[in-house]
């Protein structure tokens, strides 16, 4: 017979192992055994299934996250077939992003960025096919890229009182807004210093409402919500029934510091806020906020009703709300459910004050009174999306898979292993009203060898997965470039990008389109350069500066036909840049070195390509200085001279 004392330690010993073997699944990933993927489609099936013939086009868009890398991968759908790199928030020598003034000038001080959340802009509530926003969770800024001709035309940020811009960003139902969360909290405003031991008391995250102009998409600084100091991590915007506000995960309701591992995971339970952004606007307009580092910064104290904290399992990643707005739904890395709150039993709480607590002003609403269902899904829940059927899936990190249920009787009906720890997962339309039923894509961590060794640095392992029918099947293995956090997918004829830029439509007043209009003027130590690019030749092909020069080039590409992009690199100057037809570009650079140096189109772009060149001369300080060199004279003397 076991005594009290003896069954209390088995216990503890047993509660012990389990969490022990939990963690060593979290955070050992590569040492689990690799699972087998048995739910694989018929081969003749899955291969017809995503065969796109040559010639013949996808039917979705798929805009990934590409992490640290900075940039933006586009594919097609269901081929897979990677399409595009488009360049955000770090120099992309392939097309001359950072390296022209124009994008240097967007860019900054900064020469990387981490993307993590692509948002497709929206009307009513459904992707409208105009814009497409990303975060950079390194250096607090957002993105706005014109899928009129796929090019990134605005940075904004860093976001003031933004500390890690890992929840953002996120697009209102008709756009209105980009709202963002803060992943780390620090003293405001950002540059203040206060003792890590402070934490507790003086450090704060914030929720911002980024305003998008409805016509330009140009994106300007709204409001702030003061945060406690809670980590904040995924959100997801109310949509129909919930139109108007937004929620985030956090963690560390500890507010604890040091081994967050340890010291965050000490409570039962963490939370979702919820912010009533249109309640934030009318505090806005009532003039209940503080200016802090520029940005209207909102007190809940000073503004009830504006933000909730809802009670969620611990060490929550993903929220995510219904297609029709009636429920959000959240996960918790460390438990085995997903629980679905209602959005109507929110507001009948908020009415009724049930509360049990507050945090910096913060109301905590009582959990019970919310939750709709909790629903045994699996082994490291993280996200969920939604189907047009009435169904969610939600990605499990631990389990390797992926499960479907069923929204109202909230039950599991199909699970499918993945390869492998997934992260992500994606539907198209999936963050709208009206997501469409065909494909889930996985975004999985890990792909263990499912390829050709490319050695130790091994990519990301996307698999597409049909969810038409009853059961899930696997389709493909894609593997991208690091990486992709989450995607976002759009059906093709929804967009329709240009593939010129019509002269009509080049409102650069330095652009020329006549060689007769080309031409060099010098402005004291300033050499203004207008050039036009045509297959196959520069005009000017020459160019001479004194070393010391600042030079200018506005070169206009005047091909009016498709595909005709020209480039132009100068040699030993690291610089490349890339006009598509009818675009026009400014280059920039000081002539600090003297001698003769070639610039040449970069983009084959016809027959007599590599006769599309001309040439830099840089008089030394001091006038001509070293002797020239005969052409006629021997190897030993061209040497000499050149030596002198």
């Amino acid at each position: 017979m076991i005594s009290k004392g003896a069954s209390s330690i088995v216990k503890s010993a047993v509660q012990a192992s389990f969490l022990l073997s939990m963690a060593l699944l979290l955070f050992l990933p590569g040492c689990a055994p690799k699972p087998k993927v048995h739910q694989r489609g018929d081969i003749a099936q899955a291969a017809a299934a995503t065969y796109v013939a040559p010639g013949d086009l996808d039917q979705y868009y798929i805009f990934y996250s590409g992490g640290q890398s900075g940039s933006v991968f586009v594919a097609g759908l269901p081929s897979m077939r990677p399409i595009l790199t488009i360049p955000v928030f770090a120099p992309y020598p392939a097309t001359g992003y950072g390296y022209d003034q124009e994008s240097k000038a967007m860019l900054g001080k900064y020469t990387w960025g981490d993307v993590h959340h692509p948002a497709l802009s929206q009307t009513k509530g459904d992707y409208d096919g105009r814009w497409l926003f990303v975060n950079d969770n390194a250096n607090n800024r957002v993105a706005r890229i014109d899928l009129h001709d796929f090019k990134t035309k605005e940075i904004f940020g860093p976001i003031p009182n933004v500390s890690g811009n890992h929840g953002g960003a996120f697009v209102t139902p008709n756009s209105e807004y980009l709202l963002a969360a803060s992943r780390f909290s620090v003293p405001l405003p950002k540059g203040t210093y206060l003792p890590i031991e402070q934490y507790a008391t003086n450090y704060h995250g914030v929720v911002t409402g980024l305003a998008v102009d409805a016509k330009t998409g140009h994106i300007s600084l709204g409001w702030q919500v003061l945060m406690p100091p809670l980590d904040f991590d995924i959100g997801s915007l109310g949509k129909a029934a919930s139109e108007g506000w937004a929620f985030w995960t956090s963690y560390n309701a500890e507010r604890a510091t040091g081994k967050l591992e340890v010291t965050s995971t000490q409570r039962d339970r963490d939370y979702i806020v919820a912010v009533n952004w249109k309640a934030a606007e009318q505090a806005i307009k009532s003039g209940k906020y503080k200016m802090i580092d520029g940005a209207k910064v909102i007190d809940p104290r000073d503004a009830p009703g504006v933000a909730f904290l809802v009670p969620c399992s611990k060490s929550p990643h993903g929220v995510d709300v219904t297609p029709d707005g009636k429920y959000f739904v959240g996960s918790g890395k460390l438990v085995g459910i997903t629980t679905v709150f209602s959005f109507a039993k929110l507001q009948q709480a908020i009415a009724a004050k049930n509360f049990t607590g507050n945090e910096d002003g913060i109301p905590v609403v009582n959990y019970d009174a919310v939750k709709e269902a909790e629903v045994n899904v699996g082994l490291g829940p993280l996200h969920t999306q939604f189907d047009d059927k009435g169904y969610a899936y939600t990605s499990l990190y631990v389990e390797s898979a992926i499960a479907k249920w069923k929204l109202g009787t909230w039950e599991v009906v199909d699970k499918i292993p993945v390869s492998y720890n997934i992260g992500h997962l994606a539907i198209p339309g999936g963050d709208t009203v009206h997501p469409d039923g065909k494909y889930v894509l996985a975004l999985n961590k890990l792909s263990h060898g499912r390829h050709l060794s490319v050695g130790p640095a091994q990519p990301e392992d996307t698999q597409l997965i049909d969810i038409s029918g009853d059961k899930m099947k696997l389709l493909y293995d894609a593997f991208t470039e690091p990486e992709p956090h989450y995607a976002e997918m759009i059906p093709a004829d929804r967009l329709h990008p240009i593939e010129v830029y019509a002269q009509a439509e080049n409102h650069d007043p330095n652009a020329v389109w006549d060689v007769q209009h080309t031409g060099i003027k010098r402005e004291g130590n300033h050499v203004v350069v207008h050039m036009t690019a045509v297959r196959s030749n520069f005009e000017p092909n020459k160019i001479e500066v004194n070393q010391g020069d600042l030079v200018t080039i506005y070169l206009t590409n005047i091909e009016q036909t498709t595909n005709e992009i020209h480039g132009w690199a100068l040699e030993e100057y690291n610089i490349q840049i890339a006009a598509d037809p009818g675009e026009t570009k400014t280059i920039e650079f000081v002539a600090d070195k003297p001698g003769v140096f070639a610039y040449y189109c970069t983009k084959f772009c016809s027959a007599l390509h590599q006769e599309m060149q001309g040439y830099l001369l840089v008089k030394p300080k001091g006038g001509a200085g070293t002797k020239t060199a005969s052409t006629h004279g021997s190897h030993e003397q061209l040497a000499s001279a050149g030596s002198r």
